[in-house]
């Protein structure tokens, strides 16, 4: 009896000292504190809840700037990849009005030179297309209807499906998909088939007027709009395309990104809120094989492969270089990063969702601090829960 007593209140114990989170803090505040960011936001939850969250910082270095609180909203950039592009293509996967394995060409006629031709969807998602990384529309384009203009003359920088390369112009093009499928604008898409179902109400391209005070802002642009940019993409290119693009644009907050990321980590199954029933009604999103698919990592012949269908995944650690996503996290999770400081990662052998949001590049992108952050914050994160 004495000894049924004694272990549970050891178990009761190791359980309450797992819930103490003042390490997790301070390593972020020392991230102020170095200024590596002004301004964070935290969430940990699980498939079923929250299980810490918090505000951290300023929107800027200065005293009298506003404190990050619960309306505070992040320039999410290349979160957008996954929160929106991937997931208007899982939805249309869905649907069976695209296969993974349709040539691009099929929806956009004039993406065939260059050996462009043979390039499938699952080409860009896996980012093995053979387009470049990165290019500055900003430079030489207009309008969206230009980019991809371009990009369709643009010559490859190796054969599709033979090597790796993070492009944004993958996503661009994704997101064009997705208008001439859909007959929608992609953002009209997105919030229709994305965002309301799940009760995202604080995610949108091009936050309204009334939204931008509370939007962090970034940086502090010299040398293109000459001004400090708050309540606006970041992404130059995402800019020229009117803040609405398949690679960057989106904003939001950690609590609209924990409906997201716990709807994945229920295979595509959330809770419909807006039912007036006594009892909970429960919804797919997405079909459960689908997230399957989409997040788990995918078997390449002609190089080694670490990422997923448009997210990523645990790669393989370096000894000279932190893995961002840390070194604990299981090798059965899922993620991204975006380039303004935002983070999403999902383990799902320990049930886990880590969010953590800064504007990093406050004033100027040059400032890579949050890359010594990140690891030390997501192992710190694990250790606390299960005590590692």
């Amino acid at each position: 009896m004495y000894r049924f007593y004694y272990s549970f209140i050891f178990l009761l114990s190791v359980n309450l000292f797992a819930q103490d989170f003042a390490r997790v803090d301070y390593i972020i505040l020392q991230g102020i504190e170095q200024k590596f960011y002004p301004g964070a936001q935290l969430l940990i939850g699980n498939e079923k809840e929250i299980i810490y969250y918090k505000n951290y910082g300023r929107f800027t270095y200065d005293n009298d700037s506003p404190e990050v609180s619960d309306s505070s909203l992040f320039d999410l950039a290349s979160l957008t990849k996954v929160i929106a592009t991937t997931s208007a293509i899982m939805k249309l996967y869905d649907e069976g009005k695209i296969s993974l394995n349709d040539f691009v060409s099929e929806y956009i006629p004039e993406f065939h030179s260059f050996g462009k031709d043979s390039i499938r969807i699952i080409n860009l998602l896996l980012h093995n297309s053979g387009l470049k990384r990165w290019f500055p529309f900003y430079t030489n384009s207009k309008s969206k209807k230009d980019v991809v203009r371009f990009i369709c003359e643009m010559e490859l920088d190796y054969e599709p499906g033979t090597n790796y390369t993070y492009s944004d112009l993958n996503m661009i093009i994704l997101s064009e998909i997705v208008e001439k499928v859909s007959g929608k604008p992609f953002d009209k898409f997105c919030e229709e088939e994305i965002f309301s179902p799940l009760g995202m109400s604080n995610t949108f391209f091009n936050p309204p007027d009334t939204k931008k005070k509370n939007c962090l802002p970034t940086e502090d642009d010299k040398y293109w709009r000459f001004k400090l940019i708050q309540g606006e993409v970041h992404d130059e290119n995402a800019s020229l395309m009117n803040g609405v693009a398949g690679h960057a644009g989106l904003f939001s907050n950690a609590k609209d990104l924990f409906l997201f990321m716990r709807m994945m980590l229920n295979r595509g199954v959330y809770e419909d809120l807006r039912r007036e029933t006594v009892y909970p009604v429960y919804i797919n999103l997405f079909k459960s094989e689908t997230v399957d698919l989409f997040t788990s990592k995918y078997k390449t012949n002609r190089y080694e492969n670490f990422r997923a269908l448009g997210w990523m995944t645990k790669p393989v650690q370096q000894p000279e270089v932190r893995t961002q996503c840390g070194f604990l996290i299981s090798e059965n999770s899922f993620g991204h990063f975006g380039f303004t400081g935002t983070s999403v990662w999902c383990d799902k052998e320990r049930k886990l969702i880590i969010i953590f949001l800064t504007n990093r590049i406050y004033p100027t992108r040059e400032n890579d601090g949050i890359t010594k952050i990140r690891p030390e914050l997501n192992d710190e994160i694990i250790k606390t829960l299960f005590n590692n």
